[in-house]
């Protein structure tokens, strides 16, 4: 998988289309990611020592991997994510600016 924690994603497809948000977690084995702010559900919770209120609360989801691009930091364009080696470095790059990715 070429997404990875932390990238920033706009999501390409579904009811939150044209969505940005950066990655909160990577499921590699399913090829399913969760996006800050995007899929959110409503959960009932009840009362724990660690939430004494519990309550209603938001959480994000899982999406597909295949509905997201890559934003170019630099450029801010979506894009896909490509590998190549600078040396003996194996460096990810966005294909469509060609700019480094961290």
């Amino acid at each position: 998988m070429r997404i990875k924690k932390g990238d920033r994603v706009v999501v390409l497809s579904g009811k939150d289309k044209g969505t940005e948000g950066s990655v909160m977690s990577v499921n590699p084995k399913s090829g399913r990611i969760t996006v800050d702010g995007v899929h959110m559900a409503k959960k009932h919770q009840k009362p724990t020592q660690a939430n004494e209120q519990g309550g209603i609360i938001d959480f994000a989801q899982t999406i597909n991997a295949s509905n997201v691009a890559v934003i170019c930091p630099k450029t801010g364009d979506a894009g896909r994510v490509g590998y190549r080696m600078e040396g003996t470095k194996k460096v990810r790059f966005h294909k469509k600016s060609g700019e480094e990715l961290s």
